[in-house]
């Protein structure tokens, strides 16, 4: 799962590297600008990875076959629904998108060019949650890593291509994880296809969008999107603020956040194993197995943790200059260095808590716990200190994350291991 997970900060990596080494930030800026928007977007609509990993793998404890089938086509159905709503208000999304961002005239013009591509990958972005939600709750866990390496390789050989090749700069780097993401749908729904035809269960309409089913399916749902949303909101506020501050702080803050995007993705492997074990030890009422996964989940978070605040300390400025050869830009990162040293170390009790709500169908608590951490610690710490400008936005956030941790580890000792 870690390998899976770590593959998708890769492709940001690459992303930056190859726009990073051309003539002007401003390239690298405009994919900030856009991916902000898409953060919302698609990110936004995570739940349906999460929902349906926890939903599957509860089913799986309790050994209903008809029920694990049953979760994917209703989440699939879900996915294709919230995409055809995105593509019909494509053009409303764009305009309040970029009203809000306000970036640099130029930059916004690259921007532009990126969002009327990559918006047309959402059914395959969303159907893609589902489909790999659905093989991680069964514990299928090779596959979403061969869905996912499909995908980022053939994002990053057609960065290289379109970018360096035809010279398409930002249009390149949307139109590659266009591409990438269908050809990882296609392989994904192969895989699924012939598991669901291979399938001894009875199955029929009825059973599959039964409508109680679909109102638990909905509930559980709206409380991820709530959370979610919440996170994304804090990491476009914090783009924001930074854009605000000009292109360079921009481009320097876009590039050191691929070092937290790589570690959290790392530390999200231990989440999504938690997903899968703790639905599953839930589902059988195996409050032993529930204990043992969350324990050992915890020890190699932190021991996980602590090898990236060691590799942010020690090779930091090597993997800033390996990103990007724009001196400023590389100037303005060093300096913000060891906030992403401390980072792991206060964040990765929310990754690790993250998964275990998802597992045990936390989510209202998870929701909670999201809210409060942003309202009461992110915007009063970024209020109160913004005469450190930048140094002032990353300090916000390491409370933030610092606030999950703790918030979520509170209400978990509350309630302990009941099942």
């Amino acid at each position: 799962m870690i390998l899976s997970n770590i593959s998708t900060p890769l492709l940001g990596l690459v992303d930056t590297a190859v726009l990073g080494h051309l003539d002007s930030e401003r390239y690298l800026a405009a994919v900030a600008l856009g991916g902000l928007i898409f953060s919302f977007i698609f990110w936004g609509f995570g739940f349906l990875r999460m929902g349906t990993t926890g939903l599957t793998a509860q089913a799986i404890g309790q050994n209903n076959r008809l029920e694990v089938n049953a979760v994917v086509l209703r989440a699939l159905s879900l996915a294709l629904i919230i995409a055809a709503f995105v593509l019909l208000l494509q053009n409303w999304i764009e305009q309040f998108g970029f009203w809000l961002i306000e970036g640099n005239p130029q930059v916004e013009g690259f921007a532009r060019q990126y969002f009327a591509i990559r918006i047309w990958s959402t059914p395959a972005t969303l159907s893609l949650y589902v489909l790999l939600g659905w093989f991680l709750g069964q514990q299928r866990v090779k596959i979403p890593l061969l869905v996912v390496l499909i995908t980022n390789l053939t994002n990053i050989g057609l960065d290289v291509l379109f970018v360096y090749h035809f010279n398409m700069q930002v249009a390149g780097v949307a139109l590659a994880s266009l591409i990438a993401e269908y050809t990882g749908l296609i392989v994904a729904l192969l895989i699924a296809g012939r598991a669901l035809i291979r399938e001894k269960t009875r199955r029929s309409w009825r059973d599959i969008f039964c409508l109680s089913k679909f109102k638990a399916m909905l509930l559980i749902n709206s409380h991820i999107f709530i959370r979610t949303w919440c996170l994304i909101f804090s990491f476009a506020f914090f783009t924001y603020q930074g854009a605000k501050m000009g292109d360079l702080v921009l481009a320097a803050n876009t590039l050191l956040l691929n070092f937290q995007s790589f570690m959290a993705y790392a530390l999200d492997g231990f989440a999504h194993a938690s997903e899968v074990l703790v639905g599953k030890a839930v589902g059988a009422k195996n409050r032993l197995a529930y204990k043992q996964v969350v324990l050992t989940a915890a020890l190699w978070s932190l021991i996980v943790a602590m090898m990236f605040a060691g590799i942010y300390s020690f090779f930091g400025r090597y993997i800033i200059d390996s990103l990007t050869g724009l001196i400023q830009v590389r100037e303005i990162a060093y300096g913000y260095l060891p906030w992403l040293v401390a980072m792991p170390l206060v964040s990765f009790g929310c990754y690790l808590f993250d998964g275990v709500f998802v597992g045990a169908m936390l989510t209202r608590q998870m929701r909670n716990t999201m809210v409060f951490s942003l309202f009461a610690v992110f915007f009063p710490v970024w209020y109160f200190t913004q005469t450190m400008a930048n140094q002032g936005l990353w300090l916000a956030m390491l409370m933030f994350m610092l606030a999950r941790s703790v918030s979520m580890a509170i209400v978990f000792s509350r309630r302990g291991f009941a099942i």
